[in-house]
């Protein structure tokens, strides 16, 4: 009995994801408003009301899509509580706590930034999308701040960097509208980008001298 369950939660779960994967894939190829849960469906290959079942509507389907996206799996698992996080957390410096941010940044921007470029678009004709995310706090910004907090307080962090100014510096460098000028329009591969992204936050908040 136990086993049935078992195999039936991993079917719907896998239906989950391929209906996932094929509207990520229609929304950039086509744009989210030309989009239709029809085509969703053929493409991912179930009736077209297994999306509204699993997903009730096209909005709720796209915030899930983003919310995968940035975990970079299903599991319902916040950004500040992944390992690679925790690894940025537990750095013993701010040296290596910095390579490890902005190495779970491009981890992150590599499924994300065009995604978000899309949503942006997307929102600016489908008033509804707004409604996904009420105005509150940034979460990219929570969680920057947070790891700003972190490594300004660890051996070898640049002396008398106001916490504020050290999380917006992180904010801006590390943003998916940077990252797809430099590997999109400029078409550096992602770690280029990744060492050029550590040298400039590194100039910016690292002290000039190894702890």
């Amino acid at each position: 009995m136990g086993e049935g369950r078992g195999k039936q939660a991993n079917k719907a779960q896998e239906t989950r994801r391929r209906i996932i994967e094929a509207a990520g894939a229609l929304f950039m190829e086509q744009g989210y408003g030309a989009t239709r849960l029809q085509e969703i469906a053929d493409r991912a290959g179930v009736a077209v009301q297994t999306i509204y079942f699993v997903f009730r509507n096209k909005p709720s389907l796209l915030k899930e899509l983003v919310d995968v996206a940035i975990a970079g799996d299903d599991e319902p698992v916040p950004t500040m509580e992944r390992p690679w996080f925790a690894e940025v957390m537990a750095a013993p410096t701010a040296r290596s706590a910095l390579a490890a941010l902005v190495a779970g940044t491009r981890r992150t921007l590599e499924r994300v930034a065009a995604l978000n470029e899309m949503v942006r678009a997307a929102t600016a004709t489908n008033p509804e999308i707004r409604e996904l995310w009420p105005d509150q706090a940034d979460p990219r910004y929570t969680v920057l701040s947070t790891a700003a907090r972190s490594l300004t307080r660890k051996p070898g962090a640049r002396p008398a960097v106001p916490l504020e100014e050290a999380a917006d510096v992180l904010y801006a460098v590390l943003s998916p509208e940077l990252f797809l000028v430099l590997t999109r329009d400029r078409a550096w591969p992602p770690a280029k980008w990744e060492r050029w992204a550590y040298d400039t936050l590194g100039s910016q908040l690292l002290a000039d001298k190894e702890p």
